[in-house]
């Protein structure tokens, strides 16, 4: 049973680091090319993944990352200037 769960664990770790290669964009991806990397990562399944997880990916902010700005929030009708000049 133990080494059934060892082999699942590389299968799903490499598959992870191998999607997760290549849906980073190639200007994040730091040390070696794309290919270098997806090779490391099937021939050295534990340790090719983790030094990707670990080294491979330019750490910092995501275009899309931040604090996100929420929208104004609803006034009551006693709060509206305009609301309160119609009456």
């Amino acid at each position: 049973m133990g080494k059934v769960f060892l082999v699942l664990a590389a299968v799903v770790l490499t598959v992870y680091s191998l999607y997760d290669l290549v849906a980073t964009p190639r200007d994040r991806v730091q040390h070696l090319p794309k290919w270098g990397w997806a090779l490391l990562i099937v021939l050295a399944p534990y340790a090719g993944a983790a030094l990707w997880l670990i080294f491979g990916v330019a750490k910092g902010r995501s275009p899309g990352s931040g604090p996100r700005k929420r929208p104004p929030r609803p006034l009551g009708p006693d709060d509206d200037p305009d609301f309160l000049r119609g009456l």
